[in-house]
C-alpha cells in the first residue's frame, strides 16, 4: 500500500535530532510522499534545506501562515510572491494559507487582506490551495462568497468544521484533510468522514502536531498516516487498502503529484 501525506511539517525544529530517521519510518509504513506547507520567512529556509537533501520524497509549497500574518505581513507576502513568481521552483500548492482567530482577531484585516491576495496568486499560477481554518469558518466562507468564483481547487487542512461546513466546502470545490484528531475519543470528526465520501479526503498528520491515538500527546510523524487511515477505514466499513488507494489518488491529482515529478 501507498499512501501520501499531504500536511507536514518534517522541518520543523522538533525533528532536529532524528529527521532522517523520521523519513524513513514513514517510508517503512508506506508513506512514500510527503507535502510541506510553509508558514513564514522563518521557515522557509529549513524547508528548502530539507528539499534539496530529499527531492524524490517530498513536494513544496509556500505561503503566509495567518497566525504568521502581523505588522510586517506585507514584506512577507512580498517573499511569498517572489518564490511563486520569480524562483522559478515549480510550487504543488500555496499553503497553508487561510484565517485563524482562535487566539485573538488583532490582525484580521491583515489576515483577510493576506489571504485575498494569495488566493489571487495561486489563481494566477493554476494551483490549489492549503486552508489552515480556525474559529473562522463563517469569515472564510463570506470571503470566498465576495471573491465569487465559480469553484476552488484545494484542501481545508486539518478539518475542524460542523458537517455543514463540510458540505458548504465540498460544493465550493475543496477536499478535507484528516488527520489525528479522527482517532480522538468522541471526536465530532468522525462524524463527518462517515458522511462525507471518501473521494473528498485526504490523509495528513500536520506533524509534529496533533498526534493520532495511541500517541497522542506525543510528537506526530508521518509514519502514523497508517493509522489515521485505518481509523477512516473503520469508521467507514471498508478496507485499510481502498482509503489508502483512493486518497492517494485524489491528492495525485489534487496537486497535480504526477505532472510535478517531471519538472
Amino acid at each position: 500500500m501507498r499512501f501520501i501525506d499531504t500536511h507536514c511539517h518534517l522541518y520543523d525544529e522538533a525533528f532536529d535530532n532524528d529527521r532522517n530517521e523520521a523519513l524513513q519510518r514513514a517510508l517503512d509504513a508506506g508513506v512514500d510522499t510527503l507535502l510541506l506547507p510553509d508558514i513564514d520567512s522563518q521557515s522557509t529556509a529549513a524547508l528548502d534545506k530539507l528539499y534539496s537533501e530529499f527531492p524524490q520524497h517530498f513536494r513544496r509549497m509556500t505561503g503566509l501562515h495567518p497566525t504568521s500574518v502581523k505588522e510586517d505581513y506585507e514584506q512577507e507576502l512580498a517573499l511569498v510572491h517572489a518564490r511563486l513568481f520569480d524562483s522559478g521552483i515549480p510550487f504543488i500548492a500555496v499553503g497553508e494559507i487561510g484565517l485563524d482567530f482562535y487566539w485573538d482577531r488583532t490582525f484580521e484585516e491583515q489576515q483577510l487582506d493576506a489571504l485575498r491576495r494569495q488566493l489571487g496568486w495561486a489563481a494566477e499560477c493554476n494551483l490549489p490551495v492549503a486552508l489552515h481554518v480556525r474559529k473562522a469558518h463563517n469569515e472564510l466562507f463570506n470571503l470566498l462568497r465576495d471573491i465569487n468564483r465559480p469553484t476552488w481547487r484545494g484542501v481545508m487542512h486539518c478539518f475542524g468544521g460542523s458537517l455543514p461546513e463540510a458540505y458548504r466546502a465540498m460544493e465550493l470545490g475543496f477536499h478535507l484533510g484528516i488527520g489525528g484528531v479522527v482517532t480522538f475519543k468522541n471526536a465530532t470528526l468522525a462524524d463527518i468522514v462517515r458522511e462525507v465520501p471518501l473521494e473528498r479526503l485526504l490523509l495528513e498528520t500536520d506533524a509534529p502536531y496533533l498526534a493520532p491515538v495511541p500517541y497522542r500527546g506525543k510528537r506526530n510523524e508521518s509514519a502514523y498516516i497508517p493509522v489515521i487511515a485505518q481509523k477512516i477505514a473503520d469508521i467507514k466499513g471498508i478496507s485499510l487498502e481502498e482509503v489508502a488507494t483512493v486518497t492517494t489518488d485524489s491528492a495525485t491529482a489534487l496537486f497535480h503529484l504526477h505532472q510535478e515529478a517531471t519538472q
